[in-house]
């Protein structure tokens, strides 16, 4: 069967905005929500295995993400709304045929997300009554685990939706009499297994990452000792981050790409970009190094803005392969524009003015912590 045969069929009001300022929204909504996913992805499992075998300042740092895991969700959750709203309008008609295939294992998704909110509020309001019973404890497990298999289900979702060779294989093994029963995953797929891995390695190096900016700038009433061991600890991490990621990435790309994709990314001027999306966690491994003998505030600043600059870099990467990927079967560019300006510009006036309340609340945040810390060295 051709391929192509299962595709969505072309809607007859094709774009409300150019496919660019459509993809650029998707990539820059995704880096936005990969920041703060990272943390619940990787760091929720990290959080629950520190205050499980940790000494005193892992268990102290362990109370510091989980406390501040609320917050993080809320964020990642209301981050992630962007990309996924502007690939159901560029990608409808490979992003619905996939996630019918596999309807209720995607539906599942809102069930973990929310039983994980949950398990973390739980767990939190335990560790601030300082009475984490083996039942609130288990909460914690709950959430970080489920986090863990949202992230594979959601790296299902969106491998599946390039794999368009599998799609009849898959509606052939999950339907009835020709109608699919949603139940089908992706596992086949060589390339499923290196993208969920090289995700979780990179959400690591973020937690890692994250950890100094927060004894950089949020731990003004922790003490000193705690501050100087976090860099070493966030050095460590970051390393078996680096290595996990290059490990994966290296299955991914040179184990499951095709080869016009492998072409593209590593000829002409996306090379450049490839090269940099490989070696950019390397500034925020030396800005890790520079603070070993304790976080500073300007050096943690720049190592989450470096690390901002990996997650966008991955990002743009991930897009381009994802346009290539899809090349062989549709061309996403070529859907007719016929602009809608009114939502267009609700859109731009809202995002701004969040984006605008959420840096005033972090500047807060941060000048509280400030008047209670002593003066960096």
């Amino acid at each position: 069967m051709d391929p192509t045969s299962l595709v969505g069929p072309p809607s007859p009001l094709g774009y409300p905005a150019p496919y660019g300022f459509l993809v650029a929204f998707k990539t820059l909504g995704f880096a936005l929500h990969l920041g703060p996913m990272n943390l619940w992805y990787a760091g929720t499992i990290l959080a629950m295995l520190l205050g499980w075998r940790g000494g005193e300042h892992a268990r102290r740092l362990s109370a510091r993400l989980m406390n501040q895991m609320p917050i993080i969700i809320a964020l990642g959750i209301n981050f992630g709304i962007l990309p996924l709203l502007f690939i159901q309008v560029a990608y409808y008609r490979v992003f619905y045929p996939a996630t019918i295939l596999m309807a209720w294992p995607w539906f599942g998704i809102i069930v973990l997300v929310t039983l994980a909110y949950y398990g973390v509020y739980f767990y939190v309001v335990g560790l601030r009554n300082d009475r984490l019973t083996p039942l609130r404890r288990s909460g914690g497990w709950i959430a970080a685990v489920s986090f863990i298999i949202t992230g594979f289900l959601f790296s299902n979702g969106f491998s599946l939706m390039t794999n368009l060779g599998g799609w009849h294989t898959l509606w052939e093994k999950t339907s009835v009499a020709g109608a699919p029963l949603g139940t089908a995953l992706n596992t086949a797929d060589p390339s499923l297994w290196p993208r969920w891995l090289m995700i979780f390695g990179l959400a690591l190096t973020t937690t890692a990452a994250y950890s100094i900016v927060d004894a950089g700038l949020f731990a003004g009433r922790e003490s000193e000792a705690y501050r100087r061991w976090v860099p070493g600890f966030a050095l460590k991490l970051y390393t078996i981050g680096i290595i996990w990621f290059a490990i994966a990435g290296s299955w991914y790309v040179f184990g499951t790409w095709r080869e016009d994709v492998r072409q593209a990314m590593f000829e002409g001027p996306f090379r450049i970009l490839t090269a940099f999306t490989a070696l950019s966690p390397g500034i925020v491994w030396l800005a890790i190094r520079a603070q070993r003998r304790g976080a500073t505030r300007r050096l943690a600043l720049f190592t989450g803005l470096s690390q901002f600059g990996v997650l966008a870099l991955n990002a743009v990467s991930r897009q381009i392969v994802q346009n290539a990927e899809l090349s062989a079967f549709l061309d996403v560019t070529a859907e007719p524009v016929h602009t809608q300006w009114s939502p267009l510009i609700l859109f731009l006036v809202l995002l701004t003015l969040g984006v605008g309340v959420l840096s005033w609340m972090v500047r807060k945040a941060v000048a509280a912590e400030r008047s209670v810390r002593t003066p960096a060295p």
